[in-house]
């Protein structure tokens, strides 16, 4: 049986790795990876398939950047002339980015039965690319696995039949729990000459914050008052980086600590990550990864699609006003809150339990 996996970008090669591995237990299924090379750069790219142990794609489409539509239609141009070739039982997906869109249209075009790993997550936000990516997949997907709870509901009120829903837990946490301690040798906290617990983390990538000079903005305002307190390490994501050389770099460097760094390969951001007294992030994937940490979050968005680390991990959806970022800011570094719990299935085991199903089902 063979199953096309794909992989277009960085937050989808920490879902893929663990399903890698786990199909060696599976002598049924024959993997093929495929590489869309929607994230092309060194960082993002090559150097996770190696800090993750994911085998080398056996194609890389090499797609390249370009706008939403501009890339999702070039990927599918380059993907449907490989299923014509390889004539795969079905496809595999994960997350939300275009690459996850635009090669589940041209299987069920082409009339391959489409997985989606990371199913059923809602942020009920259309402005946001990942949520049409979310919704379209979905919708016509043959089996849908899921994270957490909020994915099922989410599928059956949408009218997604019940026995084509998987709630198998997160693949994600199968690779941080698989290198925790491989992270734990790294050496970046020397290198950047911070401590544990004496400095927070931020990530910003989402047009949504970076792309508006007033969201931006009052952002800003929140990290002039926090890393007066607190040293603020920024691994900057290339959409961020330009914005950075805007009306907006003057205020930027003058924060003394406010310190930019290059994007971190896995193994030193998971190392940033869990040493840290607090992250601040617009990023989904981050919020999942603090829970299981226990590292407070404040997530710089109006709405999340992962509502399972709100309600029992260590995330706290503030938006972007910064007297509520400030607010939450001074009750983490207060101690107060309640104390976060994993949530059910996050035990670094999905990927075996969705190489099961699809050994039965397919």
């Amino acid at each position: 049986m063979k199953i096309v996996n794909v992989v277009g970008a960085r937050p989808n090669f920490m879902k893929i790795a663990p399903l890698m591995r786990a199909y060696k237990a599976c002598p049924r299924i024959a993997p093929l990876l495929v590489h869309t090379g929607q994230h092309y750069d060194e960082r993002m790219s090559d150097l996770f398939f190696r800090q993750l142990g994911i085998p080398e794609p056996d194609v890389n489409l090499e797609v390249g950047s370009g706008s939403h539509a501009g890339q999702t239609a070039a990927i599918m141009r380059a993907f449907e002339p490989l299923l014509l070739a390889h004539r795969p039982d079905a496809v595999l997906v994960v997350g939300d980015v275009n690459s996850t869109l635009a090669c589940g249209l041209v299987a069920v075009k082409l009339g391959v039965r489409l997985v989606h790993v990371e199913a059923g997550l809602r942020s009920f936000d259309r402005t946001m690319p990942e949520e049409i990516n979310r919704l379209v997949t979905d919708s016509v997907s043959d089996l849908l696995f899921c994270t957490e709870p909020s994915g099922v509901e989410n599928l059956r009120r949408e009218g997604v039949a019940p026995e084509k829903i998987f709630l198998v837990g997160n693949v994600m946490i199968d690779t941080l729990l698989a290198h925790r301690a491989k992270a734990e040798a790294s050496r970046i906290l020397d290198d950047l000459g911070i401590a544990p617990g004496r400095y927070a983390v931020l990530t910003l990538h989402r047009p949504a914050n970076v792309d508006d000079p007033v969201r931006w903005g009052r952002i800003l305002d929140a990290l002039q008052v926090i890393q007066r307190d607190l040293p603020i390490i920024f691994p900057v994501h290339p959409r961020t980086r330009k914005n950075l050389g805007g009306p907006s770099a003057g205020r930027a460097a003058a924060m003394k600590n406010l310190r930019l760094i290059d994007p971190a390969g896995y193994l030193d951001f998971l190392k940033l990550m869990s040493s840290a007294r607090l992250v601040l992030t617009d990023s989904g994937g981050i919020q999942e990864e603090t829970t299981v940490l226990g590292v407070p979050c404040l997530t710089l968005r109006d709405s999340t699609e992962r509502p399972i680390t709100a309600e029992v991990g260590s995330n706290r959806v503030v938006g972007t006003d910064t007297e509520k970022i400030l607010a939450a800011y001074r009750e983490v570094m207060d101690g107060r809150g309640r104390r976060p719990q994993i949530p059910p299935l996050w035990d670094g085991h999905a990927a075996e339990r969705i190489v099961a199903v699809l050994a039965e089902r397919l």
